[in-house]
């Protein structure tokens, strides 16, 4: 069987010869795009420590202290099913955290990137239109597209 040899992701899988080849701009080339990964990792890596923790603590409490989580703090609630309930604080504050993160930090990079990239698309999609005739201006519709 005949070896082929390994076709990389940017190359079309015909030849096209009216477009020329230059190397396409990759976003995640960009220096905001690292920005962009890097707030998402170091607010995931936060939050994974405080939820994965406060289970982890929770469970080797009661493996290893069950005298201490089976304390009465008053009536029939212990120790234990406070810190249990708790777990879903834990839960709720993390997630609120997570999008007041992701709203005031990550989203105004994703859409300042987003802008750029549709501005860049369609900035080398002007180019790459083929030459009018003279007498033939350009239509647009309502959202900018053009008319057929």
């Amino acid at each position: 069987m005949p070896e082929f040899p390994p076709r990389r992701e940017d190359t079309p899988t015909f030849p096209l010869p009216h477009i020329e080849h230059t190397p396409p701009s990759r976003i995640s080339d960009h220096p905001e795009f690292h920005s962009l990964r890097r707030a998402q990792r170091r607010f995931g890596t936060r939050a994974t420590i405080l939820s994965a923790g406060g289970f982890l603590l929770y469970v080797l409490l009661s493996s290893f202290v069950p005298a201490v989580m089976n304390q009465p703090l008053f009536g029939h609630l212990t120790i234990g099913l406070t810190l249990g309930l708790g777990q879903f604080v834990i839960m709720g504050v993390t997630a609120w955290c997570y999008v007041r993160h992701m709203r005031n930090r990550v989203d105004p990079l994703a859409r300042g990137l987003r802008t750029r990239r549709h501005e860049n698309d369609n900035r080398h999609a002007r180019s790459a239109t083929a030459p009018r005739s003279a007498g033939q201006p350009l239509q647009h519709g309502a959202r900018g597209f053009r008319t057929w």
